[in-house]
């Protein structure tokens, strides 16, 4: 049975990051968001503390928490910071999950410990310049010689492509449009051949690495292969239920964030004499964003809790709170903005910040488009 209340636990969680985040986090964000910088040792911080292995058990040098828990965590990260969240969430959700998932005792013990305590930051290859949605026709190849993956084409897109130090990739091992033709193979950054090629000037999340990734004869030992061979692709779609259940925890984030701003700017923010949180049109945009952000939150939560119960429909779900808490943190984002008028157009007050970052919520782990289409297919489903 769900328990909609917050635990201990989670509470204690969501303290520890807000005051991390004082010291950290906010003092630094402008910075970071203007250069496109992306502050590698804050992950090591963060994996000090438990939040770079949330999901994996302890035997492997993780938390061994629950999704309640891995939501707090992300959820907290994107309010004081948003890049920093979906970073967390992508090496968390991602690469250490895949290897979590679908790796044998042995690559367990190589690559897990490194990744759960931050020591090594991790990156997840699926998406290509021709193939986003269309991932079943990826052109990156790894053919078999002898004892060695051989693996050329690109990924585009990666979080943490550059600076990350490990890579599960999704590669083309059999023809094209086949179920059974992707294999996940994971590649250690500074393996001959591998490197990183274009670094994306974004419009928001500019503080978490997004690289391309370049594959020219890079050669790995055949053991690397995550799980039986032509398996990859279903893996990957099993692994992006979680990477959704990531977003929609990011989403409440940002969406929490812009919100808590607005409240405050609102009771400060004086017109006409008086607060313009006592304006119709101002305190009705508050109850909206407030009654999104409670029903986005709930879905999540009800996602995470069918995942991690392995409930029958929960691809759905985790489809749904996706969908639901991207688009809302948009439109909350956006009325932040509105509300703060002029001064939310600046770069002086938070919520254009916010703004730019909820935009990739709705794109990021399956477009909106693409939740709808797994919804829709799914309840059709005879």
């Amino acid at each position: 049975m769900m328990n909609f209340g917050k635990t201990e636990t989670q509470q204690m969680i969501a303290e520890s990051i807000r005051d991390f985040a004082k010291q950290h986090i906010l003092p630094f964000q402008k910075e970071w968001d203007d250069k496109q910088f992306f502050p590698v040792d804050l992950f090591r911080k963060l994996g000090e503390m438990g939040f770079m292995g949330v999901l994996v058990h302890e035997q492997y040098g993780g938390s061994g928490l629950g999704y309640n828990e891995y939501i707090t965590i992300v959820d907290e990260l994107g309010k004081a910071d948003p890049s920093i969240g979906l970073s967390v969430a992508a090496h968390n959700s991602l690469c250490t999950n895949h290897i979590l998932e679908f790796g044998n005792e042995e690559q367990k013990q190589k690559w897990l410990p490194k990744l759960a305590t931050g020591e090594w930051i991790g990156a997840w290859g699926l998406t290509e310049t021709g193939t986003g949605s269309d991932a079943g026709n990826m052109s990156c190849v790894a053919k078999l010689e002898g004892d060695e993956w051989v693996i050329n084409g690109t990924k585009n897109f990666i979080t943490h492509g550059a600076s990350g130090n490990v890579a599960v990739v999704m590669t083309r091992t059999g023809e094209k449009g086949d179920k059974r033709g992707v294999t996940a193979i994971v590649v250690e950054m500074g393996t001959p051949g591998f490197t990183s090629g274009k670094k994306e000037d974004k419009l928001g999340m500019r503080a978490s690495e997004t690289v391309e990734m370049v594959f020219d004869n890079v050669r790995v030992p055949k053991e690397n292969a995550l799980g039986e061979i032509g398996d990859g692709f279903v893996q990957a779609l099993k692994i992006l239920d979680g990477g959704r259940i990531s977003i929609a925890a990011l989403s409440l984030g940002i969406a929490k964030g812009a919100y808590e701003a607005s409240l405050k700017y609102s009771k400060e923010r004086e017109q006409f004499g008086k607060p313009i949180s006592s304006f119709q049109g101002i305190s009705f945009k508050l109850a909206e964003m407030a009654t999104e952000i409670e029903a986005s939150e709930l879905l999540t939560y009800k996602a995470a809790w069918q995942k991690e119960n392995n409930v029958n429909g929960f691809t759905t779900t985790c489809a749904m709170a996706k969908y639901m808490a991207s688009e809302a943190c948009v439109r909350i984002s956006s009325e932040a903005v509105q509300i703060h008028g002029g001064y939310g157009y600046t770069k002086d007050f938070p919520v254009e910040r916010y703004y730019r970052d909820s935009k990739l919520c709705t794109i990021g782990e399956g477009t909106t488009e693409i939740q709808k289409f797994v919804i829709s297919r799914l309840l059709l489903k005879d």
